[in-house]
Parts: C-alpha cells; sequence; structure tokens
C-alpha cells in the first residue's frame, strides 16, 4: 500500500512538472502574440494541457488527439497557423510512444490528427502557408516524437529484461551452489555415518561381552545391558539422520567414495587407465581420523576427474605432504596449449564449478582451506587439511580463493564464488546476459526461454532505433525539397515597403526593374484578387516582409503594357 501511493505521489509531480514546462510555452506564445484572446488563446489552452497531460497515462491516444485540437484552433487564425502548442503536441506524442506497447492504434491515432489538420485546412481555403505547415510541422511534431518515444520504451525494457536475466542467472548460481553444498553434506553425512557407526558397533560389543564376565554383579549387568540399548539406540537415529541427509533414491551419492578405498588404490587406478599421473608422499604418515582420510581422498579425486575432463593428455602431479599437525594435498596438472588438440576439452562445460564448490565445502567442514586457480606449471589445487576435524571452528569462513575449472585461463571465474555467492551486477552496468551464456552454449544448442525473450526484446530495440532514424530521413525526402522550393518563392518575391514607395505610376516598366524583386508572389489570396484591375491593365502582387509562417501585406502592381498604372495595398487580414 505504502508503495503504491508512493508511485501516485511521483506520477502526480510529474505530471505537474510536465504541465508547468507547457504552460509556461503556452504563455510566451500568448504574450508574444499580443493581440491574442485572453480566454480562447491562454485560459482555454490551459485547461486543456491540465486535462490531456493526466489523461496521457491511461489514455494517452486522447490526450494527443485534445492538444492536436489546439493546433487546429492555430490554424483556423488569419496571421500565423504557429504557435506554442506544437511543443506540447510533440511532448505528448512521445509519450504515446512510451507508453503504448502497440504500434498499430498509436499510428491510426496519428493519422486521424493529421486528416483533421488537412481537413481544416480545406475548409477554411486556407494560404499556401498553412498548408505547407500542416503538411510538414504537425506530422513532424507528431510522428518523430513518437519514434523518439518507442525507442525509449524498447531501451527501457532491453534493459529490465538484462537486469530480469541477470537475476535468474544469480538466483541459478544461487541454486546450484547450494545444491552442491548439500549433496556435498549428505555424503560427509554418510561418510560419518560409516565411521561412527563402526565405532559405536564396537562398543556395544564391547558391552555385550562385560555382561558375560562372572565378575559383575547382577545390578552391573543391567547397566551394561542398558548401555548396550542406548548405543543401539544412538546408531539407528544415525541411520535415521543420514537417510534424511541423502539425496533420493535412485542416486548413489557415495558411488565415487568407495569406504575401503585408499589414495593409493585411486592412483594406480589412474596409472593403470592411462592417465599421465606422477605421484610422491613425503614426511611420515601420522593417524589420521577417517574423515580427513575421506577428505584427502575427495581432493585427489575430483582434481583428477576435472583434470581429465578440462586438460585431457595433459601431466598430473600429485603430492601429499605430511606436517606435524596438518597434510597438504596438492595437484598440478598442465593446461593445454591454444589450439592443440586437448584445447576443445577445456572449454566450459556444463556443471562447471559444482564438484569444486562442493570440494570447498567439504573441506572447510573438515577445518581446511583449498585454493584453486592457475600458476605456474598449470592449474594449481591445493588442500590443507588438520589431522584431526575441527568442524564448528571452521563452519562458515569465507573460502581464501577464486573456484575456477581445470584448463580455464585465470580470473575467468566459475558460475559461483568458493562459498556459492553467485557474482552480483556492478551497478549502473547493464548487464549482458547473453553474452555470458554464449560461451556455454554448443553450436545447435538451444537457447533457454529468458535468452531467447531478452533477444527479441533487443531485435525490437534495434529496429525501433533503426526506424527512428529512417523515419526522419524518409521525411526529409518528401518535405524538404518542397519546403526548400516554397521558402525560395516566399522570399524572392518580396518588395520591400521602402522600394514600394519609390514606384512611380505613369514610368515605364524598364526604369523600374531595379526596384522589383526576381519574381512575384504565385500565391494571392482569394480576397486579394478578387479586387477587380483597372479596364485593360493586368495586376502583379509582391510580399511586403520576408515573414514565413505569418501572413504579411501585399502590393499589388497593375500594369497598362509596360507602363505602371497603379499600385495598392492588400492588407494581411482577412474581410
Amino acid at each position: 500500500m505504502l508503495n503504491t501511493r508512493t508511485t501516485s505521489a511521483r506520477s502526480a509531480r510529474g505530471d505537474a512538472a510536465l504541465w508547468a514546462v507547457l504552460a509556461a510555452a503556452t504563455g510566451y506564445g500568448f504574450r508574444d502574440a499580443g493581440s491574442a484572446s485572453l480566454t480562447l488563446d491562454l485560459v482555454l489552452p490551459l485547461a486543456v494541457l491540465a486535462v490531456a497531460v493526466p489523461w496521457s497515462r491511461r489514455r494517452p491516444g486522447a490526450a494527443v488527439v485534445l492538444v492536436n485540437g489546439l493546433c487546429v484552433m492555430g490554424l483556423a487564425d488569419a496571421s500565423t497557423p504557429g504557435n506554442a502548442h506544437v511543443l506540447s503536441l510533440a511532448a505528448l506524442s512521445c509519450l504515446l510512444g512510451a507508453r503504448v506497447a502497440e504500434a498499430r492504434r498509436p499510428l491510426l491515432v496519428l493519422a486521424g490528427c493529421a486528416a483533421v489538420d488537412l481537413a481544416t485546412c480545406a475548409v477554411l481555403r486556407a494560404q499556401p502557408v498553412w498548408w505547407f505547415y500542416a503538411l510538414t510541422v504537425l506530422p513532424a511534431a507528431l510522428l518523430l516524437p513518437w519514434l523518439a518515444g518507442r525507442h525509449w520504451r524498447g531501451r527501457r525494457q532491453l534493459v529490465r529484461e538484462g537486469w530480469r536475466l541477470a537475476r535468474g542467472l544469480e538466483e541459478r548460481q544461487h541454486l546450484v551452489a547450494e545444491r552442491a553444498r548439500l549433496t556435498e553434506r549428505a555424503e560427509i553425512a554418510a561418510d560419518m555415518h560409516d565411521s561412527l557407526g563402526h565405532a559405536l558397533s564396537l562398543v556395544a560389543l564391547r558391552a555385550g561381552a562385560l555382561e558375560l564376565s562372572p565378575d559383575l554383579t547382577d545390578r552391573d549387568r543391567a547397566d551394561l545391558a542398558d548401555l548396550r540399548g542406548t548405543i543401539a539406540d544412538a546408531v539407528e537415529q544415525v541411520r535415521e539422520t543420514v537417510a534424511v541427509l541423502q539425496d533420493p533414491p535412485g542416486r548413489d551419492t557415495g558411488a565415487g567414495l568407495p569406504v575401503n578405498d585408499t589414495v593409493e588404490d585411486l592412483l594406480s587406478r589412474a596409472v593403470a587407465s592411462g592417465v599421465p599421473v606422477r605421484w610422491e608422499r613425503r614426511g611420515v604418515s601420522p593417524p589420521l581420523s577417517c574423515l580427513v582420510e575421506r577428505g584427502m581422498y575427495r581432493v585427489v579425486q575430483e582434481s583428477l576427474t576435472n583434470a581429465t575432463k578440462h586438460a585431457p593428455d595433459c601431466s598430473i602431479s600429485v603430492r601429499i605432504t605430511h606436517e606435524p599437525d596438518r597434510t597438504r594435498v596438492s595437484v598440478v596438472n598442465a593446461v593445454p596449449s591454444a589450439g592443440g588438440p586437448a584445447h576443445a576439452g577445456a572449454g566450459p562445460a556444463s556443471g562447471v564449478g559444482r564438484g569444486l564448490i562442493g570440494l570447498q565445502e567439504r573441506v572447510t567442514v573438515l577445518g581446511g582451506s583449498l585454493r584453486t586457480g592457475s600458476g605456474s606449471g598449470g592449474f594449481h589445487v591445493t588442500a590443507v587439511l588438520p589431522h584431526r576435524a575441527t568442524t564448528a571452528a571452521r563452519i562458515g569462513t569465507p573460502a581464501p580463493g577464486p573456484v575456477t575449472a581445470p584448463g580455464r585461463p585465470a580470473g575467468i571465474q566459475g558460475p559461483a564464488s568458493p562459498t556459492g555467492t553467485a557474482r552480483r551486477p556492478v551497478p549502473g552496468m547493464a548487464p549482458d546476459p547473453i553474452g555470458a551464456m554464449d560461451p556455454d552454449t554448443a553450436p545447435g544448442e538451444v537457447l533457454p526461454e529468458s535468452a531467447e525473450r531478452l533477444a527479441s526484446v533487443r531485435s525490437d530495440a534495434r529496429r525501433r532505433s533503426a526506424l527512428a532514424f529512417v523515419a526522419p530521413v524518409v521525411a526529409a525526402v518528401f518535405f524538404v525539397p518542397s519546403a526548400v522550393y516554397l521558402a525560395w518563392q516566399l522570399t524572392t518575391s518580396v518588395l520591400p515597403p521602402s522600394r514600394f514607395d519609390e514606384l512611380t505610376t505613369g514610368r515605364p516598366r524598364t526604369e523600374l526593374a531595379p526596384l522589383l524583386p526576381a519574381r512575384t508572389y504565385p500565391y494571392p489570396s482569394d480576397h486579394a484578387r478578387s479586387e477587380p484591375p483597372p479596364p485593360g491593365a493586368r495586376c502583379e502582387f509582391y510580399r511586403s516582409g520576408r515573414d514565413l509562417l505569418g501572413e504579411v501585406d501585399l502590393y499589388r502592381l497593375c500594369w497598362s503594357g509596360d507602363t505602371l498604372l497603379t499600385k495598392d495595398t492588400v492588407p494581411a487580414g482577412r474581410p
């Protein structure tokens, strides 16, 4: 509810600001007109804008029609068709393009407004300047801002879709990392079940053996029986807990961790399979807990799996160093050279980083640390494990370095960070989710629905941009030549008042030629032509000023042969 009220208040403030700008333009046009009517040229337009601006949110087409009516009133003006309402028409036309997704109805509205403008000129028998204004200025104020608004809407939609896809990818990365952590925790729980269940079973067996001792009293035997029952219940509870933590039936989460397998057995099988592995063990092997043994096994197993997947046929070096209080496991695989035979397998693949994320979780839970990344000699995976697990002290500790896939260049991260936190988009920068997904998309593979939607929005935005660029060019091809020709006719048929005063009747044309303009005015009004010329004379018209949009006084020169017979002034105002 609070968010809705905030949005409404923001919209009202925006409408008020727009109305104030358009009202200022209207007031300036009224002041510049001088003899304009206060009611028709100021009060009525301000009232129409007060209705049209709020309507532009719910009914933007109707708002454009209302403001176009103000421009039609300008066409009915006897002095000039131009007025400040063209700015309001352009602003609301831009809002029409920005707020309406479809193009059919807005185009019908714009075409209808243009038809009304031309029909008004036809009914009023307007002068050529009015027709030129209705054919160029008003259509430009309708069409070009509408195209700009559609382009603006397309860009905003593109940005929104990009951020939406980025958020979806971020959530997906979180889910992948969380699933990897849960899977690894389930495997750790299974290992705890194997070790803890075995130890508890031995304790229960010892308790059962003590019950048979002849030196015990009946009370001692009863206590041992209770102890053995408690241990059996504990073993059963551990089994139930592990069953809940493990994945659904049908997936063997511990398939890659044989119970009685060792690191030496794993490396021996890899060598026998043809994997180029060299390994060594340094220091005296201390007694390690079962969980640490399984963690060390898991580090070597995951490193070998990733190396053979992303950098096949490249040498792998495994080193296990036993220190007084910890064991360091280091696996280094050479990175394939660019363009080499194994380079195709070194790129990102589906699911890259999940194994390393789970491995990071396992090592962190045991109280150790894991570092991965490219370095001298190739891709390094280094795990430091304590001889005894310290789970409580290490849970939630952030990882020291980025997790990347073997064979991937340094600086290019996997789908998520070691702690499962996805990289967030940088505020202020437009994300490019499709570009981020293209490397992971194999040739011929179908893009996700979100990527297809974003590609469609981007294509629409490009089409709108092209249309917004092409439309003015096409309009210029049609209108600019006629506009230039009309302006040339109007400016070359101007007879300045000073020269008009120098013209003397009864003088021949050859003497007056230096005072006359290059050509006559070809579009005199009907009331200018209505006054009959002197008998036997022919009359010519000239403009008294260079105003292209305003109607100016006309000068009429009537000639009898080549002699100036009369000269008259035809006022600009209509009868």
